[in-house]
C-alpha cells in the first residue's frame, strides 16, 4: 500500500506541474517536470533543516523505489519501444552509416575520452579513482538519453536529416552504452587479469548482436500475430506483450533488452503499421503508446528531480560535476567530429550541425540509473553525485537553450 501511495503522490505532482507548464511555462514537458521536481526536492531539503522528521519521511518513501531497477528493468522497455514507433525506417536507412558510426564508434570513443579526463580531473581535486571506475563513469554518461532528446525535439524546428541522426543515434547509443557499461562492470567484478580481449569482444557481440537479433524476432512475431487479426484491443495487448515479455526474455538470455526494444519498435512502427493494421488499429495503438509515453516520462522526470533528496551532495562534488559537464560536452564534440571524419561523411555534417548534435545530446535517467546500479564501494558515492549534477545541467541548461541555438543556426543547417 505504501508503494501505491508513493506513486499516487508522484502522479498527482506530475499532473499538477504539467498543468502549470501547459498554462504558464510552455516548456518541453521533460524539462518542466525535472525543474519542478528539483525545486520540490530543494524545498524538502530546506524544510528538512527545520524538521528532520519531515525529510526522513520523504527519504523513507523515496527509498521504497529502487530507481535503477525501476528504470532499467521496467520503464526503459516501454519508453524505448514507444519512442521507436515514430522513427521512419526509410529516413533511418538513408542515415544508417552515420547513425551506426555515431552510436557505436562515437560512444566508445566518448567513453574513453570522458573516462581518462575524469580521472585527471579527480587527481586535480586530490582524489584517486582507478581508471576502470572512471571508464565506467564514461560509459554511463556518454550515451545521450532518447527520452530526454525526443522530448526536446518535439518543439525544435530541425531539418529532417539532423533530427533523424539525433533521434537514431540516441536510441541506439543508449543500448550500446548499456552494453559497454555491463562489459566494464563484468571486468571490474572478475578482475582485468581474468578477462582478455577475446572475452570482451564475445561479451559485446553477445549483448549487442543478440539484442538486435532478439528485437528482430520479437518484432516479426508481433507483426505476424497482428496481421492475422483485426481487433485493436488484442493488437494493443500484443504490443504490450512484445515489450514486457520480450524485455524479460532478453534479460534471461543475457542480451541487450534496450536494443531489442528499439528494433522491435521500429519494425512495429513501420512494417506493422503499414501492413498489419487497419486504420482504426493504427490510430488506437498510436494514441495508446503516446499516452503511455507521456505518463511514464512524467513519472521518470519527476522522480529524477526528487531523487536529489537522497543523494549525498558535497560542495566539491558539485564543482567537479559542473566542470565534468563541460568536459563531457567537449568529448562529445570530439567524438562526433572524429567519427564523421574517419568514416568520411564530414561533408554531410558541417560544424554547425555537429554543434547542434553536441549541445542537443542530453543526458537523463539512464545515466542516473546506471550510476545507482554500481555495487557499493568507496567510489560509488562520488560517481552518483557527479552523475546527478551532469544530468541536471544537461536537461535544465542544455535543454532550455538548445531551442535558441537551433534558431540561431537553423538557416545554415541542412
Amino acid at each position: 500500500m505504501e508503494l501505491f501511495v508513493l506513486f499516487s503522490i508522484l502522479i498527482s505532482l506530475a499532473a499538477f506541474f504539467s498543468y502549470l507548464n501547459v498554462r504558464l511555462l510552455k516548456l518541453p514537458s521533460g524539462i518542466s517536470l525535472m525543474l519542478m521536481g528539483t525545486i520540490a526536492a530543494l524545498g524538502v531539503i530546506v524544510l528538512g533543516h527545520f524538521s528532520k522528521n519531515f525529510q526522513l519521511i520523504v527519504e523513507k518513501e523515496l527509498a521504497l523505489i529502487d530507481f535503477s531497477e525501476f528504470l532499467l528493468g521496467i520503464l526503459l522497455s516501454f519508453l524505448l519501444f514507444a519512442g521507436s514507433l515514430h522513427v521512419n525506417l526509410e529516413d533511418l536507412k538513408k542515415s544508417a552509416k552515420s547513425i551506426t558510426s555515431f552510436a557505436v564508434v562515437g560512444t566508445v570513443l566518448s567513453t574513453f575520452l570522458v573516462g581518462y579526463s575524469f580521472q585527471y580531473l579527480m587527481q586535480l581535486f586530490g582524489q584517486e579513482i582507478p581508471i576502470l571506475y572512471c571508464l565506467l563513469f564514461g560509459a554511463l554518461i556518454s550515451p545521450t538519453d532518447p527520452i530526454a532528446v525526443m522530448g526536446i525535439l518535439k518543439k525544435a524546428n530541425l531539418s529532417k536529416k539532423v533530427e533523424t541522426n539525433i533521434v537514431g543515434e540516441s536510441l541506439f547509443n543508449d543500448g550500446i552504452g548499456v552494453v559497454i557499461f555491463a562489459t566494464l562492470l563484468q571486468i571490474a567484478s572478475v578482475g582485468i587479469e581474468n578477462f582478455g580481449a577475446v572475452d570482451i569482444g564475445l561479451l559485446f557481440v553477445q549483448e549487442a548482436g543478440g539484442g538486435i537479433l532478439a528485437g528482430g524476432i520479437i518484432g516479426f512475431a508481433g507483426y505476424r500475430l497482428m496481421k492475422s487479426i483485426d481487433h485493436f484491443q488484442t493488437e494493443i495487448l500484443i504490443s504490450l506483450a512484445m515489450v514486457m515479455g520480450g524485455y524479460s526474455l532478453c534479460h534471461y538470455l543475457h542480451v541487450s533488452g534496450p536494443l531489442a526494444m528499439v528494433v522491435a519498435g521500429i519494425m512495429t512502427g513501420n512494417r506493422g503499421k503499414s501492413l498489419a493494421m487497419s486504420d482504426m488499429t493504427r490510430d488506437y495503438l498510436g494514441k495508446f503508446w503516446e499516452v503511455t509515453d507521456e505518463i511514464l516520462n512524467a513519472i521518470l522526470f519527476m522522480l529524477i528531480g526528487l531523487e536529489i533528496v537522497i543523494v549525498d551532495f558535497d560542495i566539491s562534488y558539485i564543482i567537479i560535476g559542473l566542470v565534468t559537464a563541460f568536459v563531457i560536452i567537449c568529448a562529445r564534440f570530439v567524438a562526433l567530429y572524429s567519427t564523421a571524419s574517419v568514416f568520411r561523411f564530414i561533408k554531410e555534417f558541417p560544424l554547425k550541425t555537429l554543434k547542434i548534435m553536441t549541445w542537443g545530446g542530453l543526458r537523463g535517467g539512464i545515466s542516473v540509473a546506471l550510476a545507482l546500479s554500481l555495487p557499493a564501494d568507496p567510489y560509488k558515492n562520488i560517481i552518483v553525485s557527479v552523475t546527478f549534477v551532469v544530468v541536471l545541467f544537461s536537461i535544465l541548461i542544455q535543454g532550455l537553450t538548445i531551442g535558441g541555438l537551433i534558431r540561431k543556426l537553423s538557416e545554415k543547417v541542412g
